[in-house]
């Protein structure tokens, strides 16, 4: 189970798969419970007890997640399942190893007894391609006419089928074109098949769920106060690890010959309800003996879901069309969805709408909150099944409902129109340190009136800080205009003034000019009506003398018709008359 994001479209069943999705937070950690800060389990082995840890990894930013199982021929028989399937890369570029947790495939037999209606369960071994097992896996002894089936989980994103005992087993990865994701399936149809009519006949007796601390029934995997987008996902198998990276069934006597190895489990939600939820509320997961480990019971999925189916009190969850593992391309697909329903024990549909995904948001809120509320005080106390993403259980659910809520999910927010009524407060780090529970979801629509009115009134505001501006701008361009009308005023002033003087002091030269052409022709006249420079007969003949008489007798005649005839003159008056304009 997973619940940050969908699968990616356009994935197929062999090579071609998108690229790999994001981890998402909300599922049962792969390193469960070390951030419980417990040990993860006890094997009591010859009257002592040894402590298994887990092994930790980190998924780097390029290890590839999509990855291919190669199922062993004959996979139902004793031999098949005791033969270890091998984990390779999808694709012929990329790598996957079993010991790195955010790589590693799980499977999970369980084995009924037609006669005696009996089950058990094995967990077949999964190691890299082209190496061992650090110990070779049990061989199950298998009851005669005995009916096995087989479930996968897987901590990546995609896993794929592939080898000659796909076809054997029956097995189901999904639509040929469109996996499931994280889980597979082989022959769990006829498995199912046989325990309900074991069930129907009396011979197989499924325990009841039993009553928890809060007073009520002991939540199963189809319990909406549990269930997420895409319940019923992985098992519950772990195995060991060693140094040297090389996979163990993880069982007494092989803890007891590899004390240093490290254990590993698939991150589901059956682990999560049968390991922590259960612990929390002192309930008891229905457990079958190990067919691996003689002499120790185990919990597997399947038990998981023939409990639910037959103890589970209405409403039930069953993986709805909205559920991200059995879409197509991201949209409801009905093939898909039953295929996805058969494997794990639940009726097929015959439309979509009789699995209404909108129906089971509405189911999801009216029970997960409340049994939340009423289980925090025993959920607060309990660890967290991943401390990077609550500090405990409580917070570690309340996350998870969210996630399913939103529209990473199953999108229940806009299905319904509700706000989920949960919030929940996360620290610097992203970790969920608080949830509180509200007794009433908040519909969709009043968020968005809140937050446009909250914009209107930052409209509002902002609007009249812009006119404060406009104002204040206003204001100061009156004063420039004021200033400049002043400025311009003066200017005029000065330019007319500076007019006026230069129209005065033309008017001025204009008299002067006037009062020298005055002079002048008075002087011209008074010049012309003198007798002696017209009568005087040495001014015709003798130039010289003439000149000399003149100069002698009468120098004011002999000026005056110079002024007339040469030009020197002439020059001399023009000097005297532009004298006043100096």
């Amino acid at each position: 189970m997973q619940t940050l994001t969908r699968p990616q479209k356009n994935r197929t069943f062999r090579s071609k798969i998108s690229p790999p999705r994001p981890p998402r937070r909300g599922r049962f950690s792969p390193a469960l419970l070390v951030g419980a800060g417990v040990t993860i389990v006890i094997l009591l082995l010859a009257g002592g007890y040894f402590v298994a840890r887990p092994l930790l990894a980190t998924r780097a930013a390029n290890d590839q997640v999509a990855c291919t199982l190669i199922v062993p021929q004959l996979p139902l028989t004793a031999q098949g399942l005791a033969t270890p399937y091998q984990l390779k890369a999808t694709n012929d570029d990329g790598t996957c190893h079993e010991a790195n947790l955010a790589q590693a495939a799980f499977v999970q037999a369980a084995v009924i007894n037609p006669a005696t209606g009996q089950i058990s369960v094995y967990d077949p071994l999964v190691v890299d391609k082209g190496r061992k097992a650090a110990i070779d896996p049990v061989v199950p002894q298998l009851p005669q006419g005995a009916i096995v089936g087989i479930w996968f989980g897987f901590n990546g994103n995609t896993l794929t089928l592939q080898g000659p005992g796909v076809q054997q087993g029956n097995c189901v990865n999904g639509l040929e074109d469109s996996p499931f994701g994280q889980v597979a399936f082989c022959n769990a149809t006829a498995f199912f098949q046989a325990a309900n009519q074991a069930i129907q006949a009396g011979k197989l007796n499924v325990p009841a769920l039993g009553t928890g601390n809060d007073g009520k029934p002991c939540p199963s995997v189809r319990d909406f106060s549990v269930v997420d987008q895409d319940q019923s996902d992985n098992v519950t198998t772990m195995y060991l690890v060693t140094g040297k990276g090389r996979i163990a069934q993880a069982t007494a006597a092989n803890l007891a010959k590899l004390q240093d190895a490290k254990l590993i489990n698939n991150a589901s939600d059956n682990l999560l309800i049968s390991k922590l939820v259960d612990a929390a509320l002192g309930c008891q997961p229905w457990t079958a003996p190990d067919l691996a480990n003689p002499g120790h019971m185990a919990t597997a999925q399947p038990l998981n879901e023939l409990q639910a189916a037959a103890h589970q009190a209405a409403p039930t969850a069953l993986v709805p069309a909205g559920d991200p593992m059995v879409l197509v391309d991201n949209d409801p697909n009905l093939k898909k969805l039953n295929a996805y329903r058969a494997g794990v024990n639940m009726p097929a549909v015959q439309s979509l709408q009789q699995a209404s995904t909108k129906q089971y948001c509405t189911s999801l809120l009216n029970i997960a909150p409340q049994r939340m509320k009423l289980d925090a005080p025993f959920t607060m106390q309990s660890p967290s099944p991943d401390p990077a993403a609550a500090n405990s259980l409580f917070t570690f659910l309340a996350q998870r409902f969210n996630t399913t809520w939103g529209a990473n999910g199953l999108n229940c927010q806009m299905l319904l129109k509700l706000q989920s009524p949960i919030k929940v407060k996360v620290n610097g780090d992203g970790v969920a340190v608080k949830a509180t529970i509200m007794d009433k979801a908040q519909p969709v629509e009043d968020q968005q009136d809140n937050q446009n009115n909250n914009d209107k009134k930052s409209d509002y505001q902002h609007n009249n800080h812009n006119n404060q501006d406009q104002q204040a701008t206003n204001q100061d361009n009156n004063q420039n205009n004021n200033q400049d009308s002043q400025d311009n005023q003066n200017n005029n002033q000065k330019d007319q003034g500076q007019q006026d003087q230069q129209n005065n002091q033309q008017n001025q030269d204009q008299k002067n000019q006037q009062s020298d052409q005055s002079q002048n022709n008075k002087q011209d006249q008074k010049a012309q009506s003198t007798p002696q420079s017209q009568s005087t007969p040495q001014s015709q003949s003798t130039p010289k003398s003439q000149s000399t008489q003149q100069s002698q007798s009468t120098p004011q005649s002999q000026s005056t018709p110079q002024s007339q005839s040469t030009p020197q003159s002439q020059s001399t008056s023009q000097d005297q008359l532009t004298l006043p304009r100096q």
